[in-house]
């Protein structure tokens, strides 16, 4: 049995390749899962002659294996020292096994067979970026069903014609990857045609839904009382949720659009591969950052109008701590909506300020100012409500449920 693996990384994933059994204990001594990388598509590519016949026999021997690219799987393969190859942002390594499983150690930094071969790099390094944005379509589909929301739902309930075709995408473009899957990852000119005009669909309704989140964020900017605030915000919740739905639905078509742009390149110009590839991933980084800039935006106005209730949380006991619950609500599902599709920020909503460090504030100025103060200090001094939020960005327990407890404790 060849005991030897490549490693080959994108930035975003990695193949680890060689003999199937060789493969799969590298995986298991370092704790990596995978899926498979689907090697085998890269040999109706290759094309005919003698290397290439080389190059086909050498896939054919291997097997081919995908790893996601967290921190920690990161940190894990960090070990092996692997080079930067020929191929723009693509790296490699070759390690081996010399007896105990535990023992993998980096044996070469020259190319192996299928990292020393451009085409085969090439290849492999669009189906891995393929493999990576199918790992994404996948987790957005999670998102969108845990959070229970149904964005095909919002689609139709929605009047605006961008929004009604947006619906009728994404349905063709799930039926021409079910058709690929039959295919084995070949799209044809007939497969193809069906989804040619789709991106521009999609565009569209992206930029609709990141101009309705802008249109929230400026409500919730233009109010002024308290009142109108926690009205705006409660609105708020649900809207930005849907909204939120129906971008991560783009995102996850634009995702599948490109994994058959890829197939579709690799088919008809192999040579072009490399470049289609980067050209993808440049887009689609550019795409997260205009969500990123649009979403931060509206979490900066859910974070500017709960530090203004919490500033006038004495004069508005209720309407006030309904205005925080409701910004941590809506920055909760920005951070779980900005994990999914790749945003690698974090931003903690405010703490909703105690009632009693309010009170106290005012008791503490009521010193200076007479009586009056002071009483309105202890009018307030006894209750207490406190939202708290844990470090994943959910609510411990709602507001009303707190202050009802806690204000039947301090009456005991």
């Amino acid at each position: 049995m060849n005991n030897e693996v490549q490693l080959i990384s994108d930035g975003d994933g990695l193949a680890v390749i060689g003999d199937p059994m060789a493969v799969e204990l590298f995986l298991v001594s370092e704790g990596l899962p995978a899926k498979d990388l689907g090697l085998q598509r890269l040999r109706p590519a290759l094309g005919a002659g003698a290397a290439v016949a080389q190059a086909a026999s050498e896939v054919a021997a291997n097997s081919g294996r995908w790893v996601k690219l967290t921190k920690e799987s990161a940190e894990r393969v960090q070990k092996f020292g692997l080079m930067p190859s020929k191929t723009p942002g693509v790296s490699h390594a070759m390690v081996g096994q010399p007896g105990s499983i535990k023992s993998w150690l980096q044996i070469a930094k020259v190319p192996g067979p299928i990292a020393g071969n451009p085409a085969i790099l090439a290849g492999a390094a669009g189906i891995m970026a393929q493999v990576a944005m199918q790992q994404a379509m996948e987790e957005i589909t999670d998102y969108l069903a845990r959070i229970e929301e149904k964005v095909d739902d919002v689609l139709r309930a929605q009047k605006d014609a961008v929004l009604a075709r947006m619906g009728g995408v994404g349905l063709v473009i799930e039926e021409v990857m079910t058709v690929r899957e039959a295919k084995k990852g070949r799209v044809d000119e007939v497969t193809w045609s069906k989804v040619q005009g789709a991106p521009t669909t999609i565009a569209d309704t992206q930029a609709y839904a990141l101009r309705q989140l802008d249109a929230l964020a400026e409500k919730l900017e233009r109010k002024t009382g308290i009142g109108d605030l926690a009205k705006a915000a409660k609105e708020a919740e649900s809207t930005a949720r849907e909204w939120l739905a129906v971008l991560a639905r783009c995102f996850q078509l634009q995702d599948a659009v490109a994994v058959l742009e890829l197939d579709r390149v690799l088919d008809m110009s192999p040579d072009e591969l490399d470049g289609h590839r980067l050209g993808l991933k440049t887009a689609r980084k550019n795409r997260l950052e205009l969500i990123s800039r649009c979403t931060e935006r509206l979490m900066a106005r859910m974070d500017a109008a709960a530090g203004k209730a919490n500033a006038e949380v004495l004069m508005h006991p209720f309407d006030a701590p309904a205005v925080v619950q409701s910004s941590n609500l809506i920055s909760a599902a920005i951070v779980d909506f900005h994990g999914r599709v790749g945003i690698e920020r974090a931003q903690q909503s405010p703490e909703a300020r105690r009632w009693t460090e309010a009170a106290m504030e005012v008791r503490d100025k009521a010193i200076e100012t007479g009586a009056e103060g002071v009483e309105a200090a202890m009018r307030f001094g006894n209750v207490t409500l406190d939202l708290a939020k844990t470090a994943t960005g959910k609510l411990s327990s709602l507001i009303a449920e707190q202050a009802l407890r806690l204000r039947g404790d301090n009456e005991k």
